[in-house]
């Protein structure tokens, strides 16, 4: 996708209702989970989660400050 299509779809996305926004948002991440891609990253981020991987909470606020 353009840079200018996402800017497109980014101000058609603002001009909408709170209500819609989240129904859209509601939607996009369906899309998100149903899809391939999606299913192999939940799949990835479970099997880490089963092997005991941990993130502290100083690296967690450090990774979300750079975001």
């Amino acid at each position: 996708m353009t840079a200018t299509a996402v800017l497109d779809l980014k101000q058609r996305l603002s001009r909408l209702s709170e209500g819609d926004r989240k129904m859209a948002a509601a939607y996009l991440l369906r899309l998100k989970h149903e899809s391939p891609a999606g299913r192999r990253e939940t799949s990835r981020a479970m099997r880490e989660m089963d092997a005991g991987k941990k993130v502290r909470l100083s690296d967690l606020k450090r990774q979300l400050s750079h975001a």
